[in-house]
């Protein structure tokens, strides 16, 4: 299709001609750096050329201070500009985990009204409690390739030679790779199909690509001990990757995180103006029941909302929001027995100040990193330096995973006391201005 282009002052005939070759399809969207030479005037051309392809003025899209010949070289294709997504800020925050310790204010990205504040209210909640207890009870990103065998008999011999041989395996796996530690095997053998879930150590980096470096060197050693496997797909589904799956429920992938904190009765009247026991019975029949009764692997009010906003703010991989989104949020009443009352289930108090709320989040698939990918974007550095876990450092990644997964909890102690007080509506409709 000849789409007409007038010559404009900030244009030099060059410069028309090539926005031409890419409306004619003569120069492919691809191949325009390679034309030009220079990545910011090749992000340029191609967005003028989209202009008059589709009869649009992309002058937000092409407003921006990405560094374009690193972020073509790294995180994009075809770039024809940036996608801004409003940040805010809540906190503070206080955490008394692990690795993450102190008071965080935390940025969050995103266009849903109401869900900076709502995460702020629940941070007050948790700093007024005395912070969030943050732990990692396990840690190990994965990658499951899937191969073809002549029978399941063949299956336990691969099994029993990889059991024998990890240390040479791993030693292949982790060969050129500094920061990676290939941890354990777990085979899956399905019929004469053999699934191999590697698990893996990578720093602080997020580590999707150095597990697949690995793994595929691993691979090659098993195809050279035994010229009867057939290797199928690197990724065999059972990783597994940006999909719901009850695996990463049970088994996790990346950090798996718990995030608690015990809320006093009277912070919960005062911030919340509920109940403990109105939030717990709302997390029971909504969180555990509700969800139980959907299928779902979220047994939790909206892990995906503070995730995503925090994902896109530090340049995580948004798509990983799937897993982060599986888990559970529980909420009992604590206190002395003495002077609490069992009815229906919940511990009832007859003091005001016997009995507080025990809230937490299981977090089973928190896949962050702090190096590498995404966030070495200029925005996303900036809001990792924000919670002081930008670069590669003293277990940066893990104090990142306990951080969000405070952030987390402050948003379903939110929501749940929301719920409990009737809030909600009049919440969304007085900030959901989107």
């Amino acid at each position: 299709m000849c789409v007409p282009l007038e010559n404009t002052g900030r244009l030099s005939n060059a410069d028309n001609e090539i926005i031409r070759g890419i409306i004619s399809g003569k120069i492919s969207l691809h191949e325009v750096e390679k034309v030009v030479g220079e990545p910011k005037k090749a992000v340029d051309l191609r967005k003028r050329a989209i202009e008059k392809l589709t009869g649009t003025n992309l002058k937000h899209i092409s407003n921006y201070s990405v560094n374009p010949g690193e972020a073509t070289q790294r995180n994009i294709e075809n770039m024809i500009g940036v996608a801004q997504v409003p940040m805010g800020i809540a906190g503070p925050l206080k955490i008394e985990g692990e690795f993450a310790r102190g008071d965080y204010f935390v940025p969050l990205a995103t266009t849903e009204g109401a869900l900076v504040a709502s995460v702020s209210r629940g941070m007050s909640v948790i700093t007024k409690s005395g912070g969030a207890q943050t732990m990692i009870y396990r840690n190990g990103i994965t990658r499951a390739p899937v191969m073809k065998l002549p029978s399941a008999k063949h299956s336990k011999i691969v099994i029993r030679w990889i059991e024998e041989n990890f240390g040479k395996i791993k030693a292949v796996a982790e060969h050129g790779e500094r920061f990676l530690t290939l941890l354990r095997i777990t085979p899956f053998p399905v019929g004469r199909n053999l699934y191999l879930r590697f698990v893996y150590d990578t720093s602080d980096a997020m580590g999707m690509n150095m597990v697949t470096f690995g793994t595929d060197q691993a691979l090659e050693l098993l195809e050279s001990e035994f010229p009867f496997i057939e290797h199928v797909a690197l990724s065999g589904n059972m990783c597994i990757d940006k999909k719901p799956s009850a695996l990463n429920l049970i088994m996790g992938r990346g950090k798996s995180v718990i995030a608690e904190v015990e809320i006093p009765r009277k912070v919960i009247k005062d911030v919340l103006k509920t109940t403990p026991e109105a939030m717990a019975d709302v997390n029971y029949r909504k969180n555990l029941l509700g969800s139980a009764q959907a299928g779902s692997y979220g047994f939790n009010a909206h892990f995906a909302n503070p995730i995503a906003a925090l994902y896109i703010a530090t340049g995580q991989d948004a798509a990983h929001v799937v897993e982060g989104s599986h888990g559970f949020t529980t909420a009992e009443m604590v206190g002395d027995p003495r002077n609490c009352t069992a009815i229906s289930g919940h511990r009832l108090c007859p003091s005001t100040n016997a009995c507080n709320l025990h809230m937490a989040v299981t977090m089973p698939a928190v896949q962050v990193g702090t190096v590498g990918g995404g966030v070495q974007r200029e925005t996303q550095q900036e809001a990792l330096k924000i919670l002081g876990v930008a670069g590669g450092g003293e277990n940066n990644a893990k104090a990142f995973a306990e951080i969000v997964a405070a952030t987390t909890l402050a948003g379903e102690i939110s929501l749940v006391g929301a719920l409990a007080a009737r809030h909600l509506s009049k919440a969304h409709k007085e900030l959901g201005r989107g």
